[in-house]
Order: structure tokens, then sequence, then C-alpha cells
């Protein structure tokens, strides 16, 4: 069965279409790059190359990586973005490659949960790609209850991601996001039939 790949932007609802593709096919495998990510946090070489690139000020005195202040460092330099991802990203690539790789022979979907998709090249790897947007008025107000987050804040943050549109265009599939999870639901069961009907060859 195919890899099929989801991704969109801060606050469009990728998660929650994620949640209803597990409600549709429960017997799915999920590769989530957010846990992923979460998770490589916490390997000491990891942490090694982070104190490299960031220095202690992202470390308390008992040695405890603080993510709080991590991010905020990110979000706000686009070069230090940049350097952890090239830490993490490739880690998280290799991860979920072999987990796709190893998954071909079941009979059951293979989904791939990735916010930088397109920006790290994972395309390639998968049979479809689903791209989950929303209009950017929606996007705002979303990442503004999200965060906490005054408007200039939020714009930073989702100007420091690929455009939608060009998502968008690259897309085989657009989920788009501006209703409510009823509205999402439904987008869910067309495409996963539509999937269903399909007859699907090893890429």
């Amino acid at each position: 069965m195919p890899a099929i790949g989801i991704t969109g932007g801060i606050s469009t609802g990728k998660s929650t279409f994620v949640e209803c593709l597990r409600e549709l096919l429960a017997v799915a495998t999920f590769f989530d790059a957010d846990e992923a990510a979460h998770a490589l946090l916490n390997r000491p070489k990891v942490q090694k190359q982070i104190r490299r690139e960031f220095g202690a000020r992202v470390f308390s005195t008992a040695g405890d990586l603080n993510r709080t202040k991590l991010r905020a460092i990110v979000f706000v330099d686009a070069t230090k973005k940049r350097a952890l991802e090239q830490i993490l990203h490739p880690r998280i690539r290799r991860q979920w490659r072999t987990e796709a790789k190893g998954h071909r022979s079941s009979p059951n979907f293979f989904f791939a949960d990735i916010p930088l998709l397109y920006e790290t090249g994972g395309e390639t790897l998968c049979d479809r790609v689903v791209v989950v947007p929303c209009s950017q008025k929606v996007q705002l107000a979303r990442l503004r209850k999200r965060m906490s987050a005054t408007s200039a804040e939020a714009k930073q943050m989702i100007n420091s991601q690929m455009p939608l549109e060009e998502k968008i265009r690259r897309a085989d599939h657009v989920v788009w996001n501006n209703g409510d999870r009823t509205s999402l639901m439904e987008q869910a069961r067309l495409l996963v039939a539509s999937w269903q009907r399909q007859t699907w060859t090893k890429k």
C-alpha cells in the first residue's frame, strides 16, 4: 500500500485532518514528525550538537534542554532555525523513510504527518501528498488563539514557512480547512474512498 504524506502550515488544521484519518482507517500506520523530533531532543548525541550550536543558554544548570528557550530562539532567528533543522531533519527523514519502506508489503495505508515535507524534499518518498491549507485570516486567528501571540508574532511565524500557495501548487490533493471538523471529516471520507478504489504499485 502507498506512503501518503500530509502537510500544511502552522495552525491550518493538519493535525485535525490526521485525527479524521485515524478514525476512518484504524489499522493504518501513522508517522508523526513532531513526535519524532520531540523524542530526538532527548538523545545525548542530539543535545551535544544543540549545545555546540546554541550554547549553554538553552540548557538548565542541571543540564536539561530548555525546549521553550530553544523554540523562542528559532522562531525569531532564521539562521538558528535552519541550524536546528539540519540537526533534526536528516534523522527524522531516515526514520520515516525506513518505516515507509518496511510498510510497502502491508495491506494497510502508511501516512507520514510532516509539517516541513516539501522543505526537506520528503515528497520524493511519497506516492501522494495531501496539503491542508486555510485562508490567511483563519490561520492568523487560530494561531493567535493557540499561541497567545500578537498579530505581528503570528505573521512572523507564518512567514517563516514556505507559502501555502506553493504547497497547494505542488500537492496531489488539497483539503481546504476554513470550516469545522465535520467538513474536514467529509473531505477525509471522500479521499479515503478514492484511495481504496485505486490499484497501487510500488514506487
